[in-house]
């Protein structure tokens, strides 16, 4: 592990989601927030602020302009200017949108398109290291394919099941691509940490298929094989014996790689309501629990890769909050790598999840839009330099990693076998 930090990381990250919302308008987030403006400004906040961490997300959707066509223009403005001030960029590659010419994550060719994107950006950039490849798959599948809000703007299982497929399979791909030319590369595979508690006995079984369905983009991703009644889903839904087998294949020869990214807001535990409504039911375990929960079916190193809380007066507590659940998971045992308090800006329309643009500011940023800090700033420049030495448990082992030269088999390539 002599390529990675033997210390506990404490990030932030630019806030960059950029899906279509209402029949096809584009949101940017970066453009909401106005860091096409600051970022320059936005760079020193983060040093400043005590974040040598960033994640960072490029507009991929301005960049991939055709297949095999890319605008490198604003990379090639901002990411040196990054890499000279220190700061360590853990890449968000696609972060809740796709190019226009793509269409939407229905698109099956889209997977191989992203690869070649993200080779070329590696090729380009092959100073960065660290990788989100495609940014919170569970929630970009179920808001765009089954709330009905973003890109495909659907509500139904096989739209899921097909922008959750090409999803998993466009980030294994990429990783692959990212290997070939950076054995050492580590990914970061954000995804939102929930669990479901019951509150009416006539809701548990929908309960218990909801805290199933809560693993399945980290289940393609690793190659872990789901329970029966997701299995039973997923082919009910479209997906192939041949297209399963290939993540339980492809999932494992990559997942070496990887840091399991959990992604925890107060409102990611819920409950039904005796109608089957989904509702916030606060912090009841906390992160922590939430976090050996995905550590003791994945076994891999975890980082919290997004908290905030929105409300000036209150973040400072639930920072501190977090802080207490990342060291009592480290106490326990689990390998947490490190803390990220989303976003150094605060953001716009996140209180409706970007469905609509109204641009309401919402006060979860390190820093307001005027760049000045919020009360959390000093409590992260606190807990950063009072806790930045701690050692994570620098003795899990990652894993070996494959070298470029190993080639990878094709799904055409594989025997059928029964699942």
């Amino acid at each position: 592990m002599d390529h990675f930090v033997r210390n506990i990381i404490f990030a932030t990250g630019i806030e960059c989601s950029y899906p279509t919302v209402e029949g096809g308008k584009r949101r940017d987030e970066l453009a909401s927030t106005g860091h096409y403006e600051h970022w320059r400004t936005d760079f020193k906040l983060c040093s400043e602020v005590g974040a040598s961490y960033v994640r960072y997300g490029i507009p991929y959707y301005k960049t991939h302009t055709g297949p095999g066509k890319y605008d490198w223009s604003f990379p090639d403005e901002v990411l040196p200017v990054m890499q000279a001030q220190g700061l360590i960029p853990i890449m968000d590659l696609c972060h809740f949108g796709v190019p226009d010419w793509v269409g939407n994550f229905q698109n099956a060719d889209w997977p191989t398109l992203f690869a070649d994107y993200v080779e070329a950006f590696v090729e380009r950039y092959p100073w960065v290291t660290y990788f989100t490849p495609v940014n919170e798959i569970l929630v970009c599948a179920r808001l765009s394919c089954l709330k009905g809000y973003w890109n495909e703007q659907q509500k139904s299982g096989p739209a899921f099941v097909r922008a959750m497929s090409n999803m998993c399979r466009a980030s294994v791909e990429a990783a692959w691509r990212i290997l070939k030319h950076k054995p050492q590369a580590v990914f970061f595979q954000s995804e939102i940490a929930e669990i479901f508690h019951e509150r009416h006995p006539d809701t548990r079984a929908e309960i218990e298929f909801k805290n199933q369905l809560r693993f399945i983009s980290f289940d393609l991703l690793y190659g872990h094989h789901p329970e029966g009644e997701i299995m039973e889903f997923l082919l009910d839904c479209g997906m192939s014996r041949e297209e399963f087998r290939w993540f339980m294949q492809h999932g494992r020869d990559q997942r070496l790689h990887c840091i399991m990214g959990t992604d925890y807001y107060a409102q990611n535990e819920r409950y039904l309501t005796a109608a089957g409504e989904e509702r916030s039911i606060g912090q009841v375990l906390g992160w922590a629990q939430l976090a050996e929960q995905y550590f003791r079916r994945y076994r891999k190193p975890i980082m919290l890769t997004e908290t905030n809380c929105t409300g000036r007066d209150q973040a400072p507590d639930w920072l501190w909050n977090t802080w207490h659940n990342v060291d009592t998971a480290r106490r326990n045992g689990i390998p947490v790598v490190g803390l990220t308090w989303y976003s150094l800006q605060d953001q716009v329309d996140w209180d409706i999840q970007l469905r609509e643009i109204r641009g309401t500011v919402n006060s979860n940023g390190l820093y307001n839009l005027e760049r000045r800090p919020n009360p959390v700033a000093s409590t992260f420049q606190e807990i950063s330099r009072d806790y930045g030495r701690e050692p994570f448990i620098a003795d899990f082992a990652m894993g070996g990693i494959q070298g470029p030269g190993v080639q990878k088999p094709s799904m055409e390539s594989r025997q059928p076998t029964d699942v």
